[in-house]
């Protein structure tokens, strides 16, 4: 086990660095960072000065060092935009946006996984064909539109529910959250939706098919002919038996899903790191779209190390595998 853990970790500590390398090429020779933080009316000598200063004269090895150290120290340079370093607006709007993300990944998990089991084990009833329409709806329409759609009906239409924002927050140590307010959960009932919808209808049809596949199977026979019950075979058995391609498609889509906030947080003008990156795109600043980059690489790293983890204690082959190579 420990063996395995080491490997997974160089694994994902050579994919930060390559990361690091994008992040590092974008930040130094996407445009030039002096034009960006100085005016028209600075002279060249100020720019060759200010040059100096940021190290942007010495080798390129030596700036990519740096980069990479200040980067494990959380520091990412100042927005060009915004004139503040960008940890300190990352910290502001990373609640925001994980908070969202985690949401709408739960609710995608406990809506998505009953429903795909109940299709599984009734796939003709009137309510599992209800169950596969709505699927395709949720997978065919785009994000922006389901949005905009849920804005019309719930907030212009019916007014039950904000049509942007987050709601009031409140602080709790150096986290915000709206999940405490009365408000904060009304704005985040739209936008968890929008962005979870696509996701919950993914793991349906995931977990349904993998049901039918694994109700066919010779030992999920062999477990009727023993006289176990209907639950302890459906459950116990066939649902236990789906969980590593659930577990592969929940861990890669909550990373998806934190890093493809941008269109939701942008139609419900949400205060996260997504609508954030959106305006750096537009300003072209590039600290904050180089530290968006390896932060979602880092997110997408710890996942998918979480997601091996877990393969390990849900499937007792990878352990038997793992002994094996060990020499056990």
């Amino acid at each position: 086990m420990l063996a395995f853990i080491i490997r997974r970790l160089a694994q994902s500590l050579f994919v930060m660095f390559f990361v690091a390398m994008v992040a590092f090429l974008m930040f130094n020779y996407v445009g030039d960072p002096v034009h960006q933080m100085v005016g028209i009316d600075t002279s060249f000598e100020e720019r060759e000065a200010l040059r100096e200063h940021l190290g942007l004269n010495d080798p390129a090895l030596v700036q990519f060092m740096r980069f990479i150290g200040h980067a494990m120290q959380g520091e990412f340079g100042l927005s060009y935009q915004h004139k503040r370093p960008v940890a300190d607006l990352f910290r502001e709007r990373l609640p925001a946006t994980l908070e969202l993300s985690f949401v709408a990944a739960l609710l995608a998990l406990v809506v998505g996984v009953p429903m795909g089991v109940y299709t599984g084990l009734n796939r003709n009833g009137f309510i599992s064909k209800l169950f596969m329409t709505f699927s395709l709806i949720g997978i065919s329409l785009p994000t922006f539109l389901i949005g905009i759609l849920l804005i019309f009906i719930f907030a212009v239409i019916l007014g039950w529910l904000p049509s942007f924002g987050r709601g009031e927050v409140v602080t709790v140590g150096v986290w915000t959250t709206g999940l405490l307010t009365q408000s904060g959960l009304k704005a985040l009932i739209m936008p968890s939706v929008t962005l979870g919808l696509f996701q919950l209808t993914l793991i349906m049809r995931l977990v349904r098919s993998e049901m039918l596949e694994v109700l066919r199977t010779d030992y999920i026979k062999f477990a009727r002919a023993r006289g176990l019950s209907n639950r302890a075979v459906n459950f116990g058995h066939a649902l236990k038996n789906t969980l590593v391609p659930v577990i592969t498609i929940t861990g890669l889509q909550i990373g998806s899903i934190i890093a493809f906030a941008i269109i939701t947080e942008t139609v419900f003008q949400w205060p996260g790191m997504g609508l954030m990156f959106l305006q750096a795109i537009h300003n072209v600043d590039i600290p904050i779209m180089s530290a968006y980059l390896l932060l979602v690489a880092f997110f997408f790293v710890v996942i998918n190390l979480i997601v091996d983890m877990l393969y390990y204690v849900v499937d007792p082959r990878l352990r038997i595998d793992l002994g094996k190579a060990n020499g056990h």
